[in-house]
């Protein structure tokens, strides 16, 4: 910028004074100006972006070389792992993949660590892209990044396709990727989830996408890899999960992934199967209702009395846990707590807990009707925090106070199982 000289004519005292005013004005423009210089981890974050986004590119081109030009050339463990997951990727319908550098920790001079999130969808079933946290290792060669480790984030899931060749079956509704299961397996999976998804849209009247991803591991040690988690033994007795976070105001709900056991699915009978995979099903359809607002008892008693609902089944055999502590004169004061849902607790408190939030639900289906159970399910999750949440809906949508709708829950547990 141009600084104007100050006027040497005017000899007054005044004039040092606004030189030195001028100069220094000169200095905070020049500063205002000029735009600061990238940090090494800005131009670092940019570097591996750019190499990150030429391999998603390879990933939807299908260019396995393109794929593995981003890694380090000296890396040849790496290199044949990740030329084995590539080709495992090869029958799954991609839609995008794209990755994100969320941040870069540990850089020493070429060398750096960053914090990525990979989100992908699959064609023709995800309305929002699913995401993985992945941690990286890189190094630098002149002006390009490349990868010298590539895992999951601490505490992050991993990914089917790095378990195996992925095999996928598509149904009427459905979309089951396994690795490592017999075709005939995937083949009744996606036909039980072809089932489940009209009686799910039959409970659930409100628009959802009415597409499934069901992914089927070979092992249950497998499944909890997919689930981020180090400690298979609380899910040996879980024939399925349902994968998927709640939006917020900042980013909208991912997609969601059911998760089959295949040890704990196989041992079940066709009115077992329908039921697990029924279940799994309504949580995919209400994700977009559920929030941080909805209690456990809720999503989880709600997801049960779909997945009841077209089964002839007395209540006294869809809650023997329950039923038993009626009978012995030990109803529950209260309905379940978040944590009473822990897959690490005792089996018996964890079906009391799932029947409690079971015969809540089937009590509002009964004494206010299926439409209002579903609009106060929607009110619940709409409300902007957990505090209040369920009362006001209480109020506003069964117009009935938390007080008396304990007391005909207590009622309705007695007449029901006693």
């Amino acid at each position: 910028m141009a600084v104007r000289r100050p006027d040497a004519r005017r000899g007054s005292p005044r004039g040092p004074r606004r030189a030195a005013g001028l100069v220094l004005a000169a200095l905070l423009t020049a500063s205002a100006c000029a735009a600061p210089g990238p940090t090494g981890a800005e131009s670092a974050a940019r570097g591996i972006g750019a190499a990150l986004d030429r391999r998603a590119a390879a990933v939807l081109g299908h260019d396995p070389a393109g794929y593995l030009d981003a890694l380090a050339p000296g890396a040849t463990g790496l290199r044949a792992a990740q030329r084995a997951e590539f080709a495992n990727l090869a029958d799954v319908p991609l839609k995008s993949w794209t990755y994100e550098v969320k941040g870069v920790t540990g850089r020493s001079g070429d060398r750096a660590t960053a914090d990525v999130e990979l989100r992908y969808r699959i064609a023709g079933y995800d309305s929002a892209p699913a995401a993985a946290r992945r941690t990286l290792e890189l190094t630098r060669d002149g002006a390009r990044w490349y990868i010298t480790a590539d895992r999951p984030a601490e505490g992050a899931a991993g990914q089917l396709w790095q378990q195996g060749e992925v095999d996928v079956v598509r149904g009427a509704h459905s979309l089951v990727l396994g690795v490592g299961r017999p075709a005939r397996e995937l083949r009744e999976v996606a036909a039980v989830v072809d089932l489940a998804v009209p009686a799910v849209s039959d409970a659930w009247p409100r628009p959802w996408a009415r597409r499934v991803v069901v992914l089927v591991p070979d092992s249950v040690e497998d499944m909890a890899e997919l689930l981020g988690s180090a400690e298979e033994a609380g899910y040996r007795g879980i024939a399925a999960v349902t994968t998927g976070e709640v939006g917020t105001g900042r980013r909208p709900a991912l997609a969601d992934r059911v998760i089959v056991n295949p040890r704990a699915y196989e041992q079940l009978e066709g009115f077992g199967r329908r039921v697990v995979l029924t279940h799994e099903t309504t949580h995919v359809a209400a994700r977009t209702a559920t929030s941080k607002s909805t209690p456990v008892w809720l999503s989880e008693g709600f997801a049960d009395w779909t997945a009841y609902r077209g089964e002839d089944r007395t209540a006294q055999e869809i809650a023997p846990e329950l039923t038993d502590a009626v009978r012995r004169g030990e109803p529950p004061a209260a309905l379940p707590a978040d944590e009473d849902f822990g897959f690490d607790g005792e089996p018996g408190s964890l079906a009391r807990a799932y029947e409690s939030g079971w015969t809540a639900c089937a009590l509002i289906a009964e004494n206010w009707g299926e439409k209002k159970l579903a609009a106060f399910y929607a009110a619940v999750g709409g409300h902007p925090g957990r505090d209040g949440a369920v009362e006001q809906a209480l109020r506003t949508v069964l117009g009935t106070t938390p007080e008396r709708f304990a007391a005909d829950w207590r009622d309705y547990l007695s007449a029901r199982l006693g």
